[in-house]
């Protein structure tokens, strides 16, 4: 080869590296479909996170904040690893079962949540995201009288009004659910979300009120995949609880269709779906 072919070879690889994509992330979630679900790229929390804790590596607390970053890019088995590398280190910690356990529920593994989220009770039953998160796995396994209880608990301790109107949402699905629809009218009528949120937990419970039908659920603005999957869910229940079985799966449907897979409402869609085949 001349030198000038050898340098054209050079070139053509060079640019072909360049516009080769980037390394896809690893895969978190495997649908019942197949579909894969991947994690995010790391925009530099992840990378700040990992320089810290290298510095200090037994700091139980840069393990978290490593552990939270990886989650933010929804790098979830990855953040499982740096959770457990911390219970290694500090096995009574409620807040790193807490945080393995909500990471077990977005890729499923709903018998590691459960074990997870209830030693991370009995360790410090004071933590919101405990209770919270172990309601939904409970609320995904069927058992709406134990996500009751545990909505209850967290809704005592939400720390904001996001926080409050999420547990008051899933606090009265919970109750329909497992046909208590009277007492989940009374904990309504008594507004326990009284801090304010403009999330779409709050969104949901205007429904639930009747401050709003549910053709008014959805605004333009409902277009981010997390978003449109949880707002899905949410009035697929309501038609649910309301005895319309048809409309809801077409919600739970569009809740699966929408790509928001790490959404609790995508989650409890796809069992959902099942229930109604």
């Amino acid at each position: 080869m001349s030198e000038r072919s050898r340098a054209a070879a050079a070139l053509g690889a060079a640019v072909a590296v360049a516009a080769a994509p980037a390394v896809a992330q690893s895969v978190q979630y495997r649908s019942p479909a197949g579909i894969e679900y991947r994690a995010q790229p790391d925009t530099g929390a992840i990378a700040t996170a990992e320089r810290a804790l290298a510095a200090d590596p037994r700091n139980v607390d840069l393990i978290i904040k490593l552990g939270v970053a990886q989650s933010a890019a929804r790098q979830f088995r990855e953040a499982i690893e740096t959770f457990t590398r911390g219970l290694a280190i500090a096995p009574e910690n409620a807040l790193l079962y807490r945080w393995r356990g909500h990471r077990y529920l977005s890729i499923r593994e709903l018998d590691k949540a459960t074990a997870d989220l209830t030693r991370g009770s009995r360790l410090d039953p004071t933590i919101y995201g405990i209770w919270y998160h172990l309601g939904i796995v409970r609320f995904a396994r069927g058992d709406f009288n134990g996500a009751a209880e545990a909505f209850q608990q967290a809704q005592s301790r939400a720390p904001d009004g996001g926080e409050l109107a999420g547990a008051t949402d899933w606090l009265w699905m919970s109750l329909s659910r497992a046909g208590k629809g009277p007492d989940a009218q009374a904990m309504l009528d008594r507004h326990p979300d009284s801090l304010a949120a403009t999330n779409a937990y709050a969104q949901r419970l205007k429904l639930y009120r009747g401050q709003i039908g549910p053709g008014q659920v959805f605004t333009p603005a409902d277009t981010a995949d997390v978003q449109v999957a949880t707002l899905s869910y949410g009035l697929g229940n309501w038609y649910v609880v309301h005895g319309d079985t048809a409309k809801a799966k077409t919600l739970f449907e569009r809740s699966v269709s929408s790509g928001g897979w790490p959404a609790f409402g995508f989650i409890v869609s796809e069992i959902e779906l099942k229930r109604l085949r």
